[in-house]
C-alpha cells in the first residue's frame, strides 16, 4: 500500500482530521459546537483578554463553529474558489459569536470546506443556532456551581424534543463544562453523531460559571 493511502487509512481509524486541503462541500454532516461562554472565559479567554469576556457581555452558549464533518474524521482548511468574508460580514457574527475574530477563523478552517459562499455559510451558521433551543436554566445561575456533565446533556434533551442522546455530546475542559456538540444533517436535521464525536464528558462534578 502507498505510503499516503497508509496514512490516510491511520487517520481514518484514529478518528483524527484528515490532512488538510481537501476539496470543499465533500462531508458528510455538521457538528454544531456551543460554547459556554463564561467558563471559556475562566479557562482561557481571559487570559486572551477577549472582549467576549467583559462584564455585562452577557454572552451564554455561543457558537464556537459549525464544522463539516465525515463519519469518521473531519476536513479542514478546504480549498475553494468562494471569497473570503469582508469584515463587516464577521463583525455581524459576533452577537452569537462572541468575537468576529472567531467568525473569521472558523470560516478559514471549517466554513471553506462547506463549499457555501461566506455569506450562505454564516446564514446557515445563524440557522444552526437559532434551531436548537438553549436551555434557559443555565443563565439563571447566580453563582459558580459543581454539576455532572450528564445534567448539561439532559437539559438540552428536555428543551429539544426531537434531540436524542446520540445525537449530543458535551465535552469538558480543565475540569468544567466546555461545549454542546450538536450533530446536524446538510439540512440542520439533528442526526447520530458518528463514533468519534460521541465522546462525552464522565465528570460528575464539572464547573460551570454564571454569565458575567
Amino acid at each position: 500500500m502507498r505510503l499516503l493511502n497508509i496514512l490516510a487509512v491511520l487517520a481514518c481509524l484514529s478518528g483524527s482530521a484528515w490532512a488538510e486541503g481537501e476539496p470543499a462541500g465533500q462531508f458528510d454532516y455538521y457538528v454544531m459546537a456551543l460554547s459556554w461562554s463564561p467558563n471559556w472565559c475562566e479557562v482561557e479567554g481571559d487570559a486572551k483578554s477577549s472582549e467576549q469576556c467583559d462584564r455585562g457581555s452577557g454572552h451564554g452558549w455561543v457558537l464556537h463553529g459549525l464544522w463539516p464533518q465525515f463519519h469518521r474524521g473531519w476536513p479542514s482548511f478546504c480549498r475553494t474558489t468562494e471569497r473570503n468574508p469582508p469584515r463587516s460580514l464577521t463583525n455581524e457574527m459576533a452577537d452569537i459569536m462572541g468575537t468576529s475574530g472567531l467568525a473569521w477563523y472558523q470560516w478559514k478552517k471549517h466554513g471553506r470546506c462547506s463549499g457555501l459562499s461566506a455569506e450562505d455559510y454564516y446564514a446557515l451558521s445563524r440557522q444552526a443556532y437559532d434551531s436548537i433551543n438553549r436551555p434557559p436554566v443555565f443563565r439563571q445561575l447566580e453563582k459558580p456551581v459543581k454539576l455532572p456533565a450528564a445534567v448539561v446533556e439532559q437539559a438540552f434533551l428536555k428543551a429539544n424534543p426531537g434531540l436524542r442522546d446520540n445525537m449530543i455530546t458535551i465535552t469538558c475542559l480543565d475540569g468544567m463544562i466546555q461545549e454542546a456538540r450538536v450533530c446536524l444533517s446538510k439540512d440542520l436535521t439533528p442526526v447520530p453523531c458518528g463514533r468519534d464525536v460521541i465522546r462525552d464528558c464522565t465528570l460528575s462534578d464539572a464547573g460551570f460559571a454564571p454569565l458575567r
